[in-house]
């Protein structure tokens, strides 16, 4: 590989990871050559790309600037890798995926199971995040493509792919659970846990499109800190069926009346542009079961 393209893969690495000694691990090189390769880049460009400090490394307003068309140069020579490999007829390549928890957990393992078997040439990365984080992986180039809720961003090529339904979940004990459908206004005053992450969630959005007013006692973005906590009594919460598969936690989980669902998509920039190994990640996972 051009000695320049190892220098960009250098700095790309280091910033994602935050440290010299993080890319060093992730690239199998000595901390030592991934440092001189960055200081061999701004020592050619005559700029300051990483800002050193006691947690790592940060971008300096230059480093922000230039890092997304290091990542356009990047992830064009891994078309262009991706497309010679296919001419030549082989099968291989990377792709780097963006995904929140209950797709993490409950879809991709099987995905991933099932397309090695097929193209065991092709290895995938994937970073795990919420929505905002995921969008931002994929507006950036640091991901090939991410799932998604609706709505996404407008700007960006969308697949659907599952209606996924909210429901309660309560402890085993609870007098609600003498009913085999809830109301939305049985959470009024109820002691709540609530699913959120820096903005608004479907959860937030449910309560407030319903008027609903529950005793908030906890917000967390993590699912099974919920769950742990329902089956101690500690309140009662609402979930995305989809992490609610093959729980190991003693609750009970009820659907509401009238159903309220999020819907999941597969976002990437332009579908015109994915490398070769990442098309066929796409094609495969459209033609295919994803629960």
């Amino acid at each position: 590989m051009d000695n320049n393209l190892l220098k960009y893969i250098a700095f790309v690495e280091t910033v994602d990871k935050g440290s010299f000694t993080k890319a060093a691990e992730s690239l199998n090189y000595a901390q030592s050559s991934v440092s001189k390769m960055i200081a061999d880049l701004e020592k050619e460009w005559g700029v300051v790309l990483l800002q050193r400090n006691k947690k790592g490394v940060c971008l300096t307003s230059s480093g922000e600037q230039i890092l997304p068309f290091v990542r356009r140069i990047l992830n064009d020579f891994g078309e262009l890798q991706g497309k010679v490999n296919e001419i030549k007829g082989i099968q291989s390549g990377i792709v780097k995926i963006g995904t929140f928890s209950s797709v993490a957990i409950n879809w991709l393992p099987n995905i991933f199971a099932k397309f090695q078997e097929d193209y065991p040439g092709i290895d995938y990365e994937m970073l795990l995040g919420d929505y905002e984080e995921v969008e931002r992986w994929i507006e950036e180039g640091r991901v090939d493509c991410g799932f998604l809720r609706l709505p996404a961003n407008t700007d960006l090529d969308v697949i659907k792919l599952k209606s996924d339904e909210y429901k309660a979940v309560l402890p085993v004990n609870h007098p609600l659970t003498q009913k085999e459908k809830l109301d939305y206004q049985d959470l009024n005053d109820q002691p709540f846990l609530l699913l959120e992450h820096g903005g608004k969630t479907e959860v937030s959005e449910l309560l407030e499109k319903n008027h609903v007013h529950p005793n908030i006692r906890f917000i967390t973005w993590e699912d099974y800190a919920i769950m742990s906590m329902v089956e101690r009594g500690l309140g009662i919460g609402v979930l995305p069926d989809m992490i609610l598969k093959r729980i190991p936690y003693q609750i009970a989980v009820r659907s509401f009346v009238k159903p309220y669902f999020r819907e999941i998509v597969l976002a990437m920039k332009d579908r015109k542009k994915l490398t070769p190994a990442a098309g066929k990640f796409i094609e495969y996972l459209k033609y295919r079961d994803v629960e």
